[in-house]
């Protein structure tokens, strides 16, 4: 018969392996599909380190380490793990945080799920054609939209306009 110590000692650690599997970046369902897909070896053999790192296992690079984040010529920001244009020149901005970020993504070019990782909700973005993780969104950006996309310079290629 569960005793409340039990009980207690159960919820708590249920609740203690749910917030370890969450900072591991464990996600419990199926296995997502994309268009673009890879086993992890060939994901290995097409990135380099720091992109496999970020986009297949949603690490982060160091603030102010990307050249991109001081890029600003007219051109398209593309996806590192799939060429897919993401974003557009015309909504980058200089956030001050370190990251290349924009305002809004291309139509069409990403998705977003709730990351819970680090003792916080955040909103994570995704390569909507290879589920590569490029980084976060937040509320504290410019006009028209007010979201900052806050990508990993690393995970994108830049394109100029020609």
């Amino acid at each position: 018969m569960p005793t409340r110590r039990n009980m207690m000692f159960r919820t708590g650690g249920g609740l203690l392996l749910g917030s370890v599997l969450a900072t591991l970046g464990w996600r419990a369902g199926a296995v997502e599909k994309y268009e673009v897909m890879h086993t992890d070896a060939e994901w290995k053999q097409r990135l380099s380190p720091t992109q496999y790192a970020i986009l297949r296992q949603e690490a982060t690079e160091r603030p102010f380490s990307s050249p991109l984040d001081h890029e600003k010529r007219a051109g398209t920001f593309f996806c590192a793990g799939c060429d897919l244009a993401a974003f557009s020149s015309k909504t980058k901005f200089d956030s001050g945080t370190g990251w290349p970020s924009f305002w809004q993504p291309l139509p069409n070019a990403v998705s977003t799920r709730t990351d819970s990782t680090l003792g916080m909700s955040r909103t994570e973005v995704h390569c909507r054609r290879c589920g590569g993780h490029l980084g976060h969104v937040f509320d504290d950006g410019p006009k028209p939209t007010g979201l900052r996309y806050c990508m990993n310079g690393a995970v994108l290629k830049f394109a100029p306009e020609v």
